[in-house]
């Protein structure tokens, strides 16, 4: 098993500030890999807005707890028709979500490179779906930290593309973690709703986090599944 490299101390403090009753919680720093772990292990996120770097904690978090996730039985049959690859194509997977003309698009350049360091680095990872030809039709990508997988972003080319990668993804940390790992999916929308994504307050997703984050890594060398 080969866990991710470890990084130099962040020069970014997040555990000393008064966070404010809002979702946005702060502005400025940078994306460097240790900013970017660091954050994620105090409960923060990056998202840009107006060429603004700011950084997320919701007061609602929006999370899928193991063995909560719903599957549909056309789901289940979606998940048939699908290869399921893992860190295979991990550029085109963030390409896909950064698609500008897709609703709400947010990935800029700065963000992509950052999560491509992230990856190179071991601690950012892509589930991506292809289709019989072989061809990227959707997937997600995320950060996994421990035992806590804050997940990025998602998107689908193909009907069921990006639910089916989040199922291969729940089936992957299970089958190591058993029931002791956590998806982060930032914030609830019906979509990820209708999956069995619910909420948790800010203080209860802190307190839950850290225990996971200090977790063992898993192994991400998974092999293709279909």
């Amino acid at each position: 098993m080969t866990g991710p490299v470890p990084l130099p101390p962040p020069v970014w403090d997040f555990t000393s500030a008064r966070w404010p009753e809002d979702d946005c919680v702060a502005a400025g720093a940078d994306l460097e890999p240790s900013t970017l772990v660091e954050a994620y292990r105090n409960g923060l996120f990056p998202m840009p807005d107006g060429g603004q770097l700011l950084w997320w904690c919701p007061l609602e978090r929006g999370v899928l707890e193991p063995g909560r996730i719903r599957v549909s039985r056309s789901l289940r049959a979606s998940t048939r028709r699908f290869t399921i690859t893992v860190d295979q194509d991990f550029a085109g997977v963030v390409a896909g979500c950064a698609d500008p003309r897709r609703p709400g698009a947010w990935i800029d350049r700065s963000i992509a490179r950052a999560y491509q360091r992230l990856h190179e680095f071991g601690w950012a990872h892509s589930i991506e779906v292809r289709d019989d030809d072989g061809a990227l039709v959707g997937g997600l990508y995320g950060v996994a930290v421990g035992r806590l997988f804050a997940g990025e972003s998602m998107f689908h080319r193909v009907r069921d593309a990006s639910k089916v990668a989040l199922v291969a993804l729940n089936e992957l940390l299970e089958s190591q973690a058993g029931s002791d790992y956590l998806v982060d999916t930032q914030w609830q929308t019906p979509h990820l709703a209708s999956l069995g994504v619910t909420t948790v307050r800010r203080e209860e997703y802190l307190r839950r986090i850290g225990p996971l984050t200090a977790g063992q890594p898993l192994d991400w060398t998974f092999s293709t599944t279909g």
